[in-house]
């Protein structure tokens, strides 16, 4: 990672069908976002937030044929486009790009700015696997297809402002995935995906699936990009999430996980962009998940206990 960190704001929640996640980068910035950095050792700058419209402004526009079941999806193209725009300078500036979101459909743009360059790797901190299409989205809801827009999987085949071709299958690792679809279940299996679930954390253990997931992440590419979804932990650490799901990561273990991505970093350099997602203030009980979320990102960037 570069000592300049450029924090991005992306207050988008047309991804996602519970309002509140717009909130969520000015959240993560009160909780001491750039403190937290400044201890860990590097200097961030804010770029501040994208302007975005409010949803209640714009037609969902569910029934167009040739885009299938994905809401807003127009909006969301337009949110993406522009901070693949601002992700890329970033990085041309030599400084590291932090995405602050908003829903995981963010990602989108997150991804496709740090590939144009770089093959990519990924590192998927999610409950969920985010790989439906607008052809199999029982939702309609964006956020909960942003791999398979960046894989160019089903409709967004010939969307250029969401596919990566430097993001590949081979170069994609999930950690702690607990709530799949049906559909998603079988397309995981038939792919070349790599999907580290809870269970396989209950058994070897965060340090050691991580390690395993950063080795596939970074085997063959220029860097990684790591994508940290709040709903990735358990409720009862990180309640202020659209989408929660109970048996997820404990507060330690997300530490945990966070520490052995920055150790990696520190050795050999691989980590190329952030986004940290999926904070809903409205849902959240005295800032607690945005405070935590600035916490794992200093914990990404370096910040250890000693």
């Amino acid at each position: 990672m570069g000592t300049t960190v450029r924090i991005i704001g992306a207050p988008m929640d047309y991804g996602a069908d519970r309002r509140g996640v717009d909130m969520g980068p000015s959240a993560i910035r009160y909780a001491g976002l750039a403190d937290g950095l400044v201890h860990a050792g590097v200097e961030p700058v804010d770029a501040g937030d994208l302007s975005i419209p409010r949803a209640e402004e714009r037609d969902p526009d569910v029934d167009q044929p040739s885009r299938g079941n994905a809401k807003f999806l127009r909006e969301v193209e337009d949110v993406c486009t522009r901070l693949s725009d601002q992700v890329a300078d970033a990085l041309a500036a030599d400084e590291f790009p932090l995405v602050l979101g908003g829903d995981h459909s963010v990602a989108i743009g997150s991804m496709h700015g740090s590939s144009r360059d770089a093959n990519l790797g990924v590192i998927w901190f999610d409950a969920h696997a985010d790989l439906n299409t607008p052809e199999t989205s029982p939702s309609g809801n964006v956020h909960g297809m942003p791999l398979a827009a960046t894989l160019g999987r089903g409709a967004f085949e010939e969307m250029e402002w969401a596919t990566a071709p430097g993001v590949r299958e081979e170069s994609i690792a999930y950690v702690g995935l607990r709530s799949i679809d049906e559909r998603e279940r079988e397309l995981l299996r038939e792919s070349q995906m790599t999907a580290f679930t809870m269970a396989d954390i209950d058994e070897r253990g965060m340090t050691a699936v991580v390690a395993d997931a950063l080795d596939v992440a970074t085997d063959g590419t220029d860097g990684i990009h790591v994508s940290l979804d709040l709903d990735w932990l358990d409720p009862k650490t990180a309640p202020g999430v659209g989408t929660p799901v109970r048996g997820g990561v404990t507060y330690r273990e997300a530490h945990a996980a966070l520490e052995t991505v920055s150790q990696r970093q520190e050795t050999d350099g691989i980590v190329r962009s952030m986004d940290v997602v999926e904070v809903n203030p409205i849902l959240d009980e005295g800032n607690e998940t945005a405070t935590l979320a600035a916490e794992l990102t200093a914990s990404a960037f370096g910040e250890r206990i000693l």
